[in-house]
């Protein structure tokens, strides 16, 4: 089997595959304070609770945006699994033109979510991911990585509003009933919630007006559902987009 896991940095996604299939999956707070042996204890703990055995995980597969963290989990995985750990960087192959200015900079779950794009629902493709900062990808018919956007988070964006401003509140991130809110809350949701909807829209209408055609949209991450809910500029979402490139780059590079 294999272990896929994804550091972000709000969470660390951990995947399980078993051949193609995923048997188990885990979403977990970045913690850059916590040492090996702490990793150690929580991932015996899940494996356990799922059944799951780790003599059974025979390859590891790393996507890292969290620097401190790369050399924990690459010593997670040689010192309490007993694998060499795949880490998606420069080097390894990943059947994809990096089209920009200098590949090296770009983020590894970039690349990743690209790759899974382009072999799970072809091309061309842009792909959504809604994290910590909100990214824009894109691939083209050709199957190139030709570059993207960036934007704030939603969460994050919610959070600025809280802390700078006194007056407002710290809300969740849920839809409202209707655009025009009647009170503070209502009409943060809206100006939070819609106004992501509405930059997905205008991002994607001005990435496929540059790109010249159509393109599938995928979504992922953890607000993916909540946006794809509000608009039809995306097609698809895969909330584990990110494990599932990570599966096939392992595949590639076994």
């Amino acid at each position: 089997m294999l272990l896929a896991i994804d550091i972000g940095n709000t969470n660390i996604v951990l995947g399980v595959y078993r051949e193609e299939e995923l048997v188990a999956c885990w979403r977990l707070a970045t913690d850059v304070h916590k040492m090996v042996d702490g990793y150690a204890v929580l991932l015996n703990s899940l494996f356990s609770h799922e059944g799951l055995s780790k003599s059974e995980i025979k390859g590891s597969a790393i996507s890292c945006v969290v620097p401190p963290l790369l050399p924990i989990f690459q010593e997670l995985c040689r010192e309490h699994l007993k694998v060499e750990p795949l880490v998606v960087g420069p080097g390894i192959k990943t059947g994809v033109r990096i089209l920009i200015d200098n590949p090296r900079e770009l983020g590894a779950d970039r690349i990743v979510n690209a790759i899974a794009a382009r072999r799970l629902y072809g091309t061309p493709a842009i792909v959504i991911d809604f994290g910590t900062a909100t990214t824009f990808d894109v691939v083209s018919r050709e199957g190139d990585y030709l570059g993207g956007a960036i934007a704030p988070g939603i969460s994050i964006s919610a959070e600025a509003l809280y802390k700078e401003a006194a007056q407002l509140p710290r809300i969740e991130l849920a839809v409202p009933k209707r655009v025009i809110g009647k009170n503070t809350v209502a009409s943060m949701q809206s100006g939070v919630l819609f106004g992501y909807v509405a930059l997905v829209e205008g991002m994607v209408e001005r990435i496929k007006e540059e790109l010249g055609e159509e393109a599938k949209v995928i979504a992922t991450g953890g607000l993916a559902g909540v946006i794809a809910r509000e608009t039809s500029a995306i097609q698809i979402v895969n909330p584990n987009l990110t494990l599932e490139g990570l599966r096939l780059i392992h595949e590639m590079n076994r």
